[in-house]
């Protein structure tokens, strides 16, 4: 079993001591302090205005719902916008209050199902690798698995570009104890670090760059570029991989379940793991369509007439 927190470190007693994170700038910890329900009327103000007064990027939003759900009528699609612009707002107050808001409530708030099946492979000496997507409150998924994983957490990242924004962001993913790599460097640093016991986890559902490999699928009625990364990492580690599916319960409530992707002895042909995961995404979506961020430009890149469906590209 896990132990609670220590208070002067913010480690668990299963995972190795480490330094206490800096101090995030006073005018960051300083609307975290502002009581949730507060921050929550404040959210439903700009939830609504981004719909109603200053659309944001709504045309976007409008045409890659109603391709994804094409048997949507116009009702159905606006109430899904208004939930999606309610939820990103409500997620953004989340992840200010991610700098002050205590271990024991983002244990409440976050309620893990099964950890007990990567844990235990954990324990045999077995690092882990997990996958997940840009669904509800990623922010606090990763804090809630820092808090109760008990092993090292090394969660992949692309830095932002502003230098403050950077830095105050990691600060607050990394306050009770995981550790952020850049993206590019993530296979390096595993091999460098073969012999530590952990998890690595991912979120692969963001578009690819055009120097990236990448694999094509269907994924929401569109010709859709995955990132290979998560596949080509589980190909030479041989990590086991699981799929993180998370779902919200209520205004700041969350479930997250932990579901087998690969096994370690799995040999799995080019595309089938990335495949598993866009099937596993998608489905994810479809129970839950408000929580996805329909704002972000997700299909800029465009498949060649010469490509086939279900096939990795260099």
């Amino acid at each position: 079993m896990l132990s609670e927190l220590s208070p002067d470190n913010g480690t668990t007693s299963g995972a190795p001591p480490q330094a206490a994170p800096a101090r995030s700038a006073w005018w960051v910890r300083l609307p975290a302090h502002i009581p949730l329900r507060v921050l929550y009327g404040f959210a439903t103000v700009v939830g609504w205005l981004t719909y109603r007064v200053f659309p944001y990027r709504e045309r976007l939003v409008h045409e890659s719902l109603a391709r994804a759900f094409p048997d949507f009528d116009e009702p159905r699609l606006r109430s899904v916008m208004r939930g999606y612009y309610l939820g990103f707002a409500q997620m953004l107050v989340e992840i200010i209050k991610s700098a002050a808001l205590p271990a024991q409530q983002i244990r409440r708030r976050v309620r893990i199902v099964n950890l007990e099946a990567p844990r235990a492979l954990l324990e045999q000496g077995q690092s882990v690798l997990l996958v997940a997507a840009h669904q509800c409150n990623w922010e606090w998924m990763l804090l809630a698995l820092s808090i109760e994983l008990g092993y090292p957490l090394d969660a992949a990242y692309k830095p932002l570009v502003d230098n403050w924004a950077e830095r105050e962001m990691k600060k607050v993913r990394t306050r009770f104890g995981s550790r952020l790599v850049p993206a590019q460097e993530l296979l390096p640093d595993i091999l460098q670090r073969r012999g530590v016991v952990r998890a690595v986890a991912m979120v692969a559902d963001q578009e690819p760059t055009r120097s990236e490999h990448k694999y094509w699928t269907r994924f929401l009625n569109r010709d859709t570029a995955f990132y290979l990364g998560p596949e080509e990492i589980a190909r030479v580690t041989r990590f086991p991989v699981f799929f993180i599916a998370m779902r919200r319960t209520a205004r700041g409530y969350y479930e997250m379940q932990f579901e087998p992707l690969a096994t370690a002895a799995q040999s799995l042909p080019s595309g089938a793991l990335t495949e598993r995961y866009a099937r596993r995404v998608e489905e994810q979506i479809h129970r839950a369509p408000s929580d996805w961020p329909w704002s972000h430009k997700r299909w800029k890149l465009k498949k060649s007439l010469y490509q086939n469906r279900g096939r990795a590209e260099g």
